[in-house]
């Protein structure tokens, strides 16, 4: 299977959140998105918001909205079920 097939849930997504050396991944829109070395996300935080979750609303309300996701790398997609 590769990255961009890889699925998650809410439960393995905890398992990104960028703390202690663990790559930090989001979730928005069921695409998930590795924000590991992006400098806005440091130990996989960002103006209050945590990595290992998914953010869709988060990012929709944020100023910049989905006009970055583009230039985020994708890693796979996020199911609820």
């Amino acid at each position: 299977m590769t990255e961009l097939n890889k699925k998650f849930t809410a439960e393995s997504l905890k398992n990104y959140d960028g703390k202690n050396g663990r790559p930090a991944y989001i979730a928005v829109d069921g695409v998930v998105y590795d924000v590991t070395n992006n400098s806005h996300w440091t130990n996989g935080d960002h103006h209050g918001l945590t990595a290992g979750r998914a953010l869709s609303e988060d990012i929709l309300k944020s100023p910049h909205g989905h006009s970055v996701l583009h230039r985020i790398n994708k890693v796979g997609t996020y199911t609820t079920d």
